[in-house]
C-alpha cells in the first residue's frame, strides 16, 4: 500500500529533544528575575511554540528595556541543554521505522537546531533538511515554515504530516492544508492540542503506526 504521506515535517523542541520542559522552568525563572513573573504553565501558554524573536519583542515591552537574547536566555539555556537535554523517548525508534521521506521546520534559529539536534545524536538523520522560522517572514502559528519546507522539498501540502507538540504549531500545521498529528507527550497537554482533524497521541512509539493508518 502507497503511504498517503510524501513528507514527515518534525517540530524539533518537545517533539524531537525534550527541550521544551528544560526552557520552561528557566524562563520562568529568568523572567521573575527580570521583572516579569511569570508561572511554568503561563511561559507555555504565551510561548511554547512561539520564535524566539516574537518572545524576545514581548519581554521588551513588558519590562520596558531591551534585553540582550543571547546573554540573558540561549546562553544559559544552552549550558543547561549539554548536561540535561536528550531525545524525547521513543523517537529514534519511531524514526527507524518511518520509511517517508522527513524533514524537521521549527521555530528555532538554524544554528540552535543544530546545536540541541548536534547534543542528541540527531541531527545527520535531517542532513540538508532543517528549516527555521528564520527562513520566513512569519513564524507559527502563520503556516510559512511548513509551506517553506514543502515547498522546498517539492511535494504539495496535502501529501504532508506534520508532527507538533505546541497549540501554535498545530495550528500552523493546519492553516499549511497539511495533515496534524499532535504529541501530547510534553509541556501542552492532550486537551490544548485536540482540534479537528488533529490526531492526539502521547507515546512517539505510537507515530509510525499512525502515520500508516491514518
Amino acid at each position: 500500500m502507497m503511504s498517503r504521506y510524501d513528507l514527515v515535517i518534525f517540530d524539533c523542541d518537545g517533539v524531537l529533544v525534550d527541550s521544551e520542559r528544560l526552557a520552561v522552568v528557566m524562563e520562568s525563572r529568568i523572567l521573575t528575575e527580570i521583572g516579569w513573573p511569570l508561572s511554568e504553565v503561563e511561559v507555555i501558554q504565551r510561548f511554547v511554540g512561539r520564535s524566539s524573536a516574537y518572545m524576545k519583542g514581548q519581554i521588551e515591552d513588558e519590562i520596558g528595556r531591551s534585553i540582550d537574547w543571547w546573554t540573558e536566555f540561549e546562553e544559559p539555556f544552552r549550558i543547561i541543554c549539554e548536561s540535561e537535554l536528550t531525545p524525547i523517548d521513543g523517537v529514534k525508534d519511531a524514526l527507524d521505522a518511518i520509511a517517508t521521506p522527513t524533514c524537521v521546520a521549527s521555530s528555532s534559529s538554524h544554528s540552535s537546531l543544530e546545536f540541541k539536534l548536534g547534543l542528541t545524536g540527531l541531527l545527520e538523520r535531517f542532513h540538508g533538511r532543517l528549516f527555521s522560522s528564520n527562513d520566513v517572514e512569519h513564524a507559527k502559528p502563520a503556516p510559512d515554515v511548513f509551506l517553506f519546507a514543502a515547498s522546498q522539498l517539492d511535494v504539495v501540502p496535502d501529501r504532508c504530516a506534520v508532527i507538533e507538540d505546541s497549540v501554535n504549531g498545530v495550528l500552523a500545521g493546519l492553516a499549511a492544508g497539511m495533515t496534524v498529528f499532535a504529541f501530547a507527550g510534553g509541556v501542552t497537554g492532550a486537551s490544548e492540542l485536540t482540534q479537528d482533524g488533529v490526531t492526539v497521541f502521547r507515546e512517539m512509539r505510537e507515530l509510525p503506526g499512525l502515520l500508516a493508518t491514518l
